[in-house]
């Protein structure tokens, strides 16, 4: 009711408004009305005038395509003119004088104006003419009147069907089209006047070849587009042929066919199958073997194209990787292959599942539409593996024997053995041959397979590769038939002079600042055997000396692999500490080397402050033994001396000397250390303590106590013992010019050191360094 209203009351107002407006006319038309009547009451009461004269045409019609007859009248023309003189009409234009239809049209004589056309008229060729009247007086020959301008149109009548571009259409469609989608769109041209049933087309599909119930086609009335209908199937129908028609709207309406040829490229619609669902095949262990199996499939769509290539696949039962499958491009066939060997005694069977599948997804009709594209469940095929036993070869444990020994070796050394076992677990006998021994050095044995020298092995040989030497043997079991395993023997043949690997002259002894954060060490290395070698060096911390560990610690190789970061694991007090490492070269050898750090302190930074004492401890010491020795020997002096006071006579100390007292002797010493002079051994075997002399008087009186060596000594079975000093000595003046002490208990220092000899000899002279002193004392 609420649309309504607004109509109604519109309506309403439209019809109001056209009242008044015909009131309005009404009003007006009165007014005219009675102005014109009031004109012609004056008109009749003025006296009488000519008026102007008009033009009075029929209607002229023409019809195209007119079958006549010929002339035919079409019209006339009259003009008021004639009333009063003699008048003649003149026509002009195209049609009459011009092109493209010269004397088309005609005036039957110029005493009238009748108009006849000669001939039929083609409205799609000139669908109008446009023609000029005149009229003139017959006596002056002078237009009486203003030319007419007539137009003459052509009325259309359906005289074209419509036209198709061509007779025949050729179009290709994919399998997979999807139904309602368009294939083609038909196009047609009517020349008959546009916008009139004349040129009005309508189209309909009179035929279908093949006509099928799953697959058509249709055309749309107006548009001309054809669809399909259900699904293509290329291996039922590859091509169609469509006749369509175009009709116009005419009377009578006209017509035109055309042949629409469609061919189906196909598509993947047919899911691959094998011929045979379970195969069993047998295959010898310890071989591989290509092309075990063929297994055929068939697939309906066609040959060679994606829709119809396979590929097969091993969904289950190759879990250890034997074998693989491929596929036969020529006969789509899976080709099963075995790609490494199977072993009987591991596994005798085994059960394989392959799976076949196209190139190309899976497009499935169903109900007569298209599914989802995808790939469906594959077909699927059991081959069952039987393995057949066959006879394994030995095996070597291990493969391959590395024996490191030095050039040189004599024959008959013992340098391996090879170990071979039948892995079938037989109780054959297992013969070893030689079978590369290109020097003729060794010699296999054919029970054991020890191996044994037969010659000097020589390093320098043409057969020896960089210090390798390589020796082949094969093992044959007594199987049927015989198999056969290989071993290798590497022999590395060692330089005669070592060749193991050595520390740098300049990574022996290294400097490092106390610090903190102590700064990495670099330590070098290079081969011993004076030959480069391209095997990398090793290093390693030695683990047998304590607390290395705890200390050092090796950073990261540098130098392709030659030298080795040193890197303290905490921050170390001055001093000298030592690294024990162990250098690994080529062909295994190695050496045990020690890398002496020294920890200094660095007041400006970078530069070790002179020490002179702590610097070098060992020489320090070296120092400070020689002076203890010193003063040892002469407070022996001293109290020998002062023995000699408390004893009476020479006699009695002499026959003390010779009965009981204990033969004395010098004893033996050698110090690599640097040496002072004025150093003395005293002996029965171990050092007597120092004692300094007070200066002068303890001079003297070693130059009169040293006095007693027995007669005895003189004898030639007395030998002098040897002293032999290494080190670099240092003279001294006279045992004047050295200190001594009275600070010692010196009643406890004579009983210690008992009788002392009479018997003076002349004082010794200070030596220099590497001078052997030969005494004796009894």
């Amino acid at each position: 009711m609420s649309s309504r209203a607004p109509t109604s009351l519109l309506l309403l107002k439209l019809l109001l408004s056209l009242l008044l407006l015909q009131v309005s006319l009404i009003n007006s038309l009165r007014q005219e009305t009675e102005d014109l009547a009031k004109q012609m009451q004056g008109e009749i009461l003025r006296p009488l005038r000519r008026s102007k004269r008009r033009w009075v045409v029929t209607t002229l019609e023409l019809q195209e395509e007119d079958p006549g007859p010929f002339p035919k009248l079409v019209g006339e023309l009259l003009n008021n003119m004639s009333d009063n003189m003699a008048l003649m009409y003149l026509i002009s234009g195209p049609g009459v004088d011009q092109y493209p239809e010269i004397g088309l049209f005609s005036i039957e004589d110029h005493k009238n104006g009748k108009i006849y056309v000669h001939r039929s008229v083609d409205r799609e060729t000139t669908p109008s003419f446009t023609i000029y009247f005149d009229v003139v007086s017959r006596l002056t020959g002078k237009h009486v009147d203003n030319s007419l301008i007539f137009i003459i149109k052509i009325s259309d009548v359906n005289d074209h069907a419509p036209l198709f571009p061509k007779n025949e259409f050729n179009v290709s469609v994919r399998e997979s089209h999807a139904a309602g989608q368009p294939v083609l769109q038909m196009l047609t041209v009517d020349l008959d006047e546009e916008n009139t049933p004349n040129s009005q087309v309508l189209y309909s599909l009179i035929s279908q070849t093949p006509l099928l119930k799953e697959s058509g086609f249709e055309i749309d009335r107006e548009s001309g587009e054809i669809r399909l209908l259900g699904c293509l199937d290329y291996e039922t129908a590859s091509q169609y042929t469509l006749l369509i028609r175009a009709r116009d709207c005419g009377e009578p309406p006209l017509s035109a066919t055309a042949m629409v040829h469609i061919s189906v490229q196909d598509g993947n619609n047919h899911r691959p199958t094998f011929t045979q669902e379970n195969y069993q095949i047998q295959i010898p262990e310890g071989r591989v073997s290509p092309g075990v199996l063929r297994l055929s499939v068939q697939d309906r769509d066609l040959p060679f194209t994606s829709a119809w290539r396979t590929k097969f696949n091993i969904s289950d039962g190759n879990e250890e990787g034997h074998f693989d499958i491929s596929t036969d491009s020529e006969t789509n066939e899976g080709i099963l292959n075995v790609i490494k060997a199977l072993d009987y005694e591991t596994r005798p069977a085994c059960s394989l599942v392959i799976t076949v599948e196209n190139e190309e997804m899976l497009i499935p009709c169903e109900a007569g539409m298209l599914g989802t594209p995808g790939r469906k469940a594959a077909a699927s095929a059991t081959v069952l593996v039987q393995v057949t036993d066959a006879n394994d070869p030995p095996v070597f444990h291990p493969r391959s024997l590395v024996v490191r020994e030095v050039a040189g070796a004599r024959p008959g050394m013992h340098l391996g053995r090879f170990n071979a076992t039948d892995p079938e677990g037989s109780d054959g006998q297992i013969r070893y041959e030689l079978v590369h021994d290109p020097a003729n050095w060794v010699t296999v044995d054919e029970r054991s397979g020890a191996v044994v020298a037969r010659q000097r092995l020589d390093r320098e040989s043409p057969h020896v590769n960089n210090g390798v030497y390589v020796i082949i043997v094969h093992a044959v079991d007594e199987g049927h038939p015989p198999q056969t395993g290989t071993g290798t023997l590497t022999l590395l043949l060692a330089d005669t002079d070592g060749g193991a690997p050595r520390l740098h002259p300049r990574s022996r002894y290294l400097v490092v600042c106390e610090s903190p954060e102590p700064e990495p060490l670099l330590i070098e290395a290079e081969d011993g055997g004076g030959e480069p070698s391209s095997d990398p060096l090793t290093f390693e911390l030695d683990p047998t000396q304590a607390h290395t560990g705890d200390t050092w610690k090796l950073g990261e190789n540098r130098g392709e692999c030659r030298s080795v970061e040193l890197l303290m694991l905490r921050s170390l007090p001055r001093g000298d500490y030592a690294v024990p490492l162990s250098i690994g070269g080529r062909q295994g050898l190695s050496q045990k080397q020690t890398v002496h750090v020294r920890v200094c302190s660095c007041p400006g930074g970078a530069t070790c402050a002179a020490e002179p004492l702590a610097a070098e401890p060992e020489r320090s010491v070296g120092v400070l033994v020689p002076l203890v020795l010193v003063f040892l020997a002469l407070a022996v002096a001293l109290l020998l001396l002062l023995r000699c006071d408390y004893v009476n006579g020479a006699k009695r100390r002499r026959h003390s000397a010779l009965h009981g007292e204990g033969q004395q002797t010098l004893i033996r010493y050698n110090d690599e250390s640097r040496a002072l002079s004025g150093q003395i051994y005293l002996g029965t075997g171990m050092l007597r303590q120092s004692l300094d002399a007070r200066p002068g008087v303890m001079a003297e009186i070693l130059n009169q106590k040293l006095c007693g060596l027995h007669p005895l000594a003189a004898a030639p079975r007395s030998l002098p013992h040897i002293y032999m000093e290494e080190g670099e000595l240092e003279g001294a003046e006279s045992l004047s010019s050295l200190a001594f002490s009275e600070h010692m208990s010196l009643p406890n220092l004579l009983d210690w050191l008992g009788p002392s000899t009479e018997e003076t000899h002349p004082r010794p002279s200070p030596t220099s360094a590497r001078r052997m002193v030969h005494r004796t004392n009894h």
